[in-house]
């Protein structure tokens, strides 16, 4: 794997975005920081999270998106899209578009293990000034990745990053991604996705759909 590295480390403030007839509250739009930033346990300081039901909390403490995914975006939408626009807080040079469950970055003192990767939402698509964006990038299934902290530390532009395999998981981001959108999910892959080390949040749509089938199981007609 080419050598990764930060190219932008990214904090938002909690501002208003107006899109047709809505207004949202959100820090998905982050900004790049010049000087070093702590990533705590829950996050990076300075990082506002405006819906906390959502986003965020010790299992999605950090998000990270691939500067080639960027570039991507780019050159599929005809313009520039910096990095920070998607709302990630680590914008990596070389980082995978996919990766599995429990598997770690390495950055200094600071070891993040993946847990889950983003579904789009209403905001990113205020974000993007565009209603379809959703589905776009549900398409594209260029997600990024959560992240839970497993030690803390700074983070900074131009730090190395290292990445470390997780050989006991076969539960990968992009099989998490597409569950999102599965209306007839195997439940095999759902019994073993649900026993990855992957989001709480993900963790109980995954058991939620789980118990769904069982129950539809048990009262269809022999």
């Amino acid at each position: 794997m080419e050598q990764m590295r930060i190219i932008s480390v990214n904090i938002g403030e909690a501002t208003s975005i107006e899109h047709g007839n809505r207004t949202f509250t959100t820090g998905i739009d982050k900004q790049s920081s010049r000087e070093p930033v702590y990533v705590g346990a829950s996050g990076l300081h300075g990082d506002v999270i405006c819906n906390l039901e959502s986003h965020g909390g010790l299992d999605q403490a950090v998000y990270a998106y691939s500067a080639e995914d960027y570039a991507w975006w780019s050159n599929e939408l005809s313009r520039e899209i910096a990095p920070g626009t998607f709302g990630e807080n680590l914008t990596i040079a070389g980082f995978p578009t996919d990766m599995n469950a429990g598997e770690r970055l390495l950055i200094g003192d600071v070891v993040l293990e993946a847990t889950a990767p983003r579904i789009p939402c209403s905001k990113l698509a205020a974000q993007m000034q565009d209603s379809n964006f959703g589905l776009a990038f549900r398409r594209a299934e260029r997600p990024g990745v959560y992240f839970r902290v497993l030690n803390e530390g700074e983070v900074s532009v131009g730090d190395g990053v290292t990445f470390v395999e997780n050989p006991d998981c076969n539960v990968s981001m992009l099989e998490l991604f597409r569950f999102a959108f599965d209306i007839s999910p195997d439940v095999g892959d759902l019994h073993r996705m649900v026993d990855a080390p992957i989001a709480e949040r993900m963790r109980d749509k995954i058991q939620e759909k789980m118990d769904s089938l069982v129950a539809q199981a048990e009262s269809s007609p022999i």
